[in-house]
């Protein structure tokens, strides 16, 4: 890796991404569903397939036209599940929240990811 700190684009999604992926996470975390580099992993438990995607978003600002950080966090995750082949079911949320942030702000993304998983068909868990 070319830098000694992390940058913004280290969460972008594109080369700087794959590099952070490639040459720090595969040696570490080496295993064939990390090695193909897809944005989720298909499972096979006790005959059923599963497919399984986490993702996190960063985006500055979190209000933007055509939606927010809420929107992107649902849409995001659902089309990296039916880039597995999968019907995304269930979501899950984690939240990493500054002190000092609006409450009424994420009642507005929580409000946004709530339209977004309805209109994706998907239940947050």
């Amino acid at each position: 890796m070319k830098t000694d700190t992390i940058l913004l684009d280290h969460g972008s999604g594109g080369k700087i991404s794959h590099r952070l992926i490639t040459d720090l996470m595969l040696p570490i975390f080496d295993n064939p569903m990390l090695a193909a580099l897809h944005d989720g992993a298909t499972l096979d438990i006790d005959g059923n397939r599963f497919a399984l995607s986490t993702d996190t978003f960063v985006v500055d600002p979190i209000f933007f036209p055509g939606g927010s950080i809420g929107d992107l966090a649902v849409n995001g995750t659902v089309n990296d599940l039916a880039m597995c082949g999968a019907k995304p079911l269930y979501l899950s949320v984690g939240l990493i929240i500054e002190e000092g942030f609006s409450m009424t702000d994420l009642k507005k993304i929580l409000k946004c990811m709530g339209i977004a998983s309805e209109k994706a068909g998907v239940k947050v868990v």
